[in-house]
């Protein structure tokens, strides 16, 4: 019976993708959509520091700014990270299956200093040997108040184990941005994948580059102490300051948001991958060396051999800055990437590839530039099947606004885009098929906006065989979508 209702869920949203694309496909014929949805005008500063959302927890030294993120390389360990502002405290973790809390762990304490700013006591701790698909309570003390919280654990590793994903980008910490992390906190997703750009801190002066740290780590908890968020670095992390004696980048990043780097081999915390039910993640730093021999190059060489698709079929890949951008906002600043690693992201099937950086939103159809060199070759991007999706989601909310201004014409490469706030979702299904949905924020209402089936390539190629044939790109996806309904 529970096989049914499942089956029957799975049409009901391909249904309601058929009508979205033929929709799509009758009003705006074969070309690339730019919506032309004009946003109503919302706050763009940033949420007064005595607004709720920033509300710090009662009690002397209570715990704050708590959140999880995947501990180890395959899903059975959490790192959890809080701040106790006053005292030390304690370092440990209790946790288990009840609150009973059977198990404790251990873990480390430190601070760190920014221009006249001292940090509090910013605690991290490893919760190891977790069993798959169970949920966990865990308290923690600071010695003289406790708080609880609890997260899931993901399904083992499997090739067609369902899991549904929210991917933000450049939050900030303004009214838009709270609508964002409202709207993706009842999508049903079980955890984020966060492209960069936290929380605007280093568009402030002095101490107060510090206190908006603070401030967005509370703001953030209502989600992040519940379910991991992966996190990567942005530009607004480096933190550059000269002019305040601040020149080590991404101090306070790396001192309040840990990665499981060792678990992957990598020899920095800005750049790793985890395995989490039937996807392998990989995160890059758009703003750390990445040319040929660097650390970064010499690790994801290693990491693209080490995907095994029998296992986890769908590869997904973060990074800050877009490769393939048609905004005139940061428009080119992700080509001397996409001359580095383009080719190994078709070699090796790349599924979908997400960034932020640009204020606006952008999805691309599977193309590649690997044959342009300064020589000769197609000296523009053309459809290939063993290409990734390109989808750009810098639309999260901070107080910049919006990037407004597309390029005109659209480029053939560039499926859908829009100039507005909002979150994505991709919810895998099998090892074959997974669900896409951007979801805008419209005066504070979520509303579906672009959404597509997304094939995973690497099954695709096997089940059909390897053809290779370069085609016109297709601009919609119709009739696909009818032949996979058409298949139950």
């Amino acid at each position: 019976m529970s096989k049914v209702v499942e089956t029957r869920s799975m049409l009901l949203q391909v249904l309601i993708l058929v009508f979205f694309f033929f929709s799509a496909f009758v009003k705006n014929g074969n070309a690339g959509i730019t919506s032309t949805f004009i946003r109503s005008e919302w706050p763009s500063n940033d949420i007064p520091l005595d607004n709720e959302v920033f509300v710090v927890p009662k009690g002397h030294n209570a715990p704050q700014q708590v959140h999880i993120t995947q501990g180890d390389y395959n899903g059975k360990a959490v790192i959890i990270s809080w701040v106790t502002p006053d005292e030390p405290g304690t370092s440990k973790v209790q946790y288990g299956v009840s609150k009973n809390y059977d198990f404790t762990a251990e873990g480390t304490v430190r601070n760190y200093t920014f221009y006249n700013y001292t940090s509090g006591y910013i605690h991290q701790c490893l919760v190891d040997g977790l069993e798959y698909d169970t949920k966990y309570y865990y308290k923690i003390d600071s010695g003289d108040f406790y708080r609880e919280f609890w997260f899931q654990t993901p399904p083992k590793i499997n090739p067609d184990i369902p899991y549904k994903f929210g991917i933000i980008g450049d939050l900030g910490q303004t009214y838009n941005s709270l609508s964002t992390l409202e709207h993706y906190m009842q999508s049903g997703a079980q955890a984020v994948l966060f492209v960069g750009d936290l929380a605007y801190a280093d568009r402030y002066m002095y101490n107060d580059v510090g206190i908006r740290w603070d401030t967005w780590g509370r703001f953030v908890e209502r989600s992040a102490a519940y379910q991991p968020w992966m996190w990567s670095a942005g530009n607004h992390e480096i933190e550059y300051m000269p002019d305040m004696g601040e020149v080590i980048p991404f101090k306070s990043y790396l001192n309040r948001y840990p990665t499981p780097h060792l678990a992957s081999k990598s020899s920095s915390p800005l750049w790793y991958a985890i395995r989490r039910a039937s996807a392998h993640i990989i995160v890059l730093s758009s703003y750390s060396p990445f040319v040929k021999y660097t650390p970064q190059w010499e690790w994801l060489r290693k990491e693209l051999k080490r995907v095994d698709r029998e296992k986890t079929p769908w590869l997904i890949v973060l990074m800050h800055v877009p490769i393939y951008n048609s905004n005139e906002a940061h428009f080119m600043e992700g080509e001397s990437m996409r001359a580095v690693f383009e080719e190994w992201f078709v070699h090796y099937k790349v599924d979908v590839i997400f960034a932020g950086h640009v204020h606006a939103y952008e999805r691309s159809y599977r193309i590649s530039n690997i044959h342009y060199n300064v020589s000769g070759g197609d000296c523009y991007p053309v459809a290939d099947k063993s290409a990734p999706v390109y989808i750009t989601v810098g639309d999260g909310g901070n107080q910049e606004g919006l990037a407004e201004r597309f390029r005109d014409p659209q480029p053939d490469y560039s499926a859908f885009r829009e100039a507005s706030y909002g979150h994505s979702t991709l919810e895998i299904k099998n090892k074959t098929h997974a669900l896409y949905h951007w979801n805008r924020n419209d005066d504070g209402k979520k509303v579906p906006t672009d959404a597509f089936v997304l094939h995973n390539q690497h099954w695709l190629y096997l089940h059909r065989g390897s053809n290779l044939r370069r085609r016109k790109l297709k601009k919609h996806h119709l009739r696909r979508v009818v032949d996979w309904a058409s298949s139950f």
